[in-house]
């Protein structure tokens, strides 16, 4: 299966970060939930305050996500049955990595995270 591929099936969604939570999509899967203010403020909170969301959970477009290992900061990883959701902070935006089976974690990870990477390393 190639890269593309892949990270179509993460539902990788780039969302620019500002502080009234209303900047632009960048880009966006079509099938990507419709996220609400308050998801989003719950976002950036956890990324000020590491473990914020642990106990009431991740919620994304409605869905509730459990909150597990993360890198406090830049990483947030929740999950929900088989499947689960990967976020990672980079200076001008959230990349959010949505999966199910056959994908699993450490393959939205990798994703997420690479990309995050990359659009670090360019000043994004």
């Amino acid at each position: 299966m190639s890269t593309y591929c892949v990270i179509l099936k993460a539902i990788v969604s780039l969302l620019r970060q500002s502080l009234d939570k209303t900047a632009p999509v960048w880009a966006q899967s079509s099938s990507f939930p419709q996220f609400k203010p308050e998801e989003i403020s719950g976002v950036m909170n956890d990324f000020a305050e590491p473990g914020s969301l642990a106990p009431t959970g991740l919620f994304v477009g409605g869905t509730k996500y459990m909150v597990i290992q993360g890198e406090p900061g830049t990483v947030i990883r929740g999950k929900k049955g088989s499947g689960g959701i990967t976020i990672k902070k980079t200076n001008q935006a959230l990349i959010i990595g949505i999966y199910s089976e056959p994908m699993n974690a450490g393959q939205c990870n990798m994703i997420v995270e690479r990309l995050g990477d990359y659009l670090i390393d360019q000043g994004l």
